[in-house]
């Protein structure tokens, strides 16, 4: 197939890569990263300009055309793919929303009848005060839109609490809205779910690491990195999400006329009241798609295509790899807040010539000499599959190791636990 994915991050190479694996498809990106460019090629066409995106996949004769980022997803490139003819991964803008409006997910959520924390929706600081005081310590205060990842503050800081939801209230100005939530206990799971608007195939589960530091210390982030399988985790968790949350929220939004034909993100805390929904998102999560897409052996062009066109339920049981596969993020100095771009990188191949080792790319650019370059607060991916976790964790680190980026940091404690068997679900 031609096949044209719209994006810039790892996600995007991920998914990239994994079609590449596939041998048989002309790949092509808007507007991609170097590291992309190794493997499709490279189109300077805004991601989020519908009307653009749509022209590029008439002009390559495209098969199919995946749509990565929520940014596009959002603003309707899904619907004008679909509208110019062409099969296309990926949401409409109105079915979209589940990720677009915490609050829209959270009504979604209550008429079909799915799991999830309770919540406030709060227009002024008075109502975010009241809801805060409601729920008591841990805080969890969300912007209600689109903040790449960085939307959500959890802290026992009332203060710290009150001011994300003034300062998420005051850049949205009138439609300014924020989602103040209870705290939800247990380990956080990952689970991409593959619908076209009327089934569902589940992957493979993952957790990932949202704060900055070890330890889970330090503001959140867009993630530091992430693991699978989870061994850990109930057998049955998989059927239990696709039964009482995935099916539900894909009938409820078939219902409402906006079905939803994509990945839908079900974000979970294994709590002790129960498996609870932290979020939805629209899209493949980073940096759990590189992992769980590293794990598929099922061919990922046929599931996104089926999805694409509606005939999910037509496709055989997908097959995955046993073997664990960790991810280590590396970020550029000062990430998540103002972080430093244009220093040089080194060492990706070395780490590439490791067993088991790839690379994927971020936040990376050229410089005017063609070099690559820093380009974003996380830079690179550095996946590692092993025969066990702790085999796939000292892959993953020793290929980090080797990379050479100056003022970089990463977390030294990706599935840690989970190979120490240190993560317990709380007894219901």
């Amino acid at each position: 197939m031609k096949i044209l994915v719209v994006g810039t991050g790892a996600r995007e190479h991920a998914i990239v890569h994994a079609l590449a694996a596939e041998s048989d498809h002309e790949l092509h990106a808007a507007p991609g990263n170097p590291g992309i460019a190794r493997e499709a090629a490279l189109h300077a066409v805004d991601q989020n300009d519908g009307p653009a995106v749509a022209a590029l996949a008439r002009s390559l004769g495209a098969d199919l055309v995946v749509v990565g980022p929520e940014a596009p997803l959002v603003a309707g490139v899904a619907d004008a793919v679909a509208a110019a003819g062409i099969p296309v991964f990926g949401p409409t803008a109105a079915a979209a929303q589940l990720e677009g409006s915490k609050s829209f997910a959270k009504e979604v959520m209550a008429a079909a009848g799915v799991p999830t924390a309770m919540a406030h929706v709060c227009t002024t600081v008075d109502e975010v005060a009241a809801a805060l005081d409601a729920f008591g310590a841990p805080y969890v205060v969300k912007d209600d839109g689109l903040a790449a990842g960085k939307g959500v503050v959890v802290t026992s800081s009332r203060e710290e609490a009150l001011a994300h939801g003034a300062e998420a209230l005051t850049a949205r100005g009138l439609d300014g809205r924020v989602v103040v939530e209870e705290y939800l206990d247990g380990p956080e799971v990952s689970l991409f779910v593959i619908s076209d608007g009327t089934h569902v195939v589940p992957l493979q589960p993952a957790q990932d690491f949202k704060r900055v530091a070890d330890d889970d210390a330090g503001p959140n982030t867009g993630g530091m990195g992430a693991y699978s399988p989870l061994d850990w985790a109930p057998a049955d968790l998989v059927d239990e999400v696709v039964e009482r949350i995935a099916q539900p929220t894909i009938d409820e939004m078939a219902r409402r006329g906006t079905p939803f034909a994509g990945v839908l993100y079900v974000g979970l805390a294994l709590t002790s009241r129960g498996t609870r929904v932290v979020e939805f998102n629209a899209r493949f999560g980073d940096p759990e798609t590189q992992v769980v897409l590293a794990r598929l052996r099922s061919p990922l062009s046929t599931l996104l295509l089926a999805s694409a066109t509606g005939t999910l339920d037509e496709l055989p049981a997908l097959r995955w790899s046993p073997s664990p596969v960790v991810n280590v993020v590396v970020a550029s100095e000062g990430y998540p807040g103002k972080n430093r771009t244009g220093d040089p990188i080194t060492g990706i191949d070395d780490a590439e010539a490791l067993d088991g080792v790839h690379v994927l790319h971020a936040g990376t650019g050229l410089d005017a000499d063609g070099g690559l370059v820093s380009a974003g607060g996380r830079v690179l991916s550095v996946i590692a599959e092993g025969e066990t976790l702790d085999d796939a964790r000292a892959r993953a680190y020793e290929g980090v190791a080797l990379i050479g980026l100056a003022g970089s940091h990463h977390r030294t404690d990706i599935a840690l636990k989970a190979a120490r068997d240190e993560i317990a679900v709380p007894s219901v």
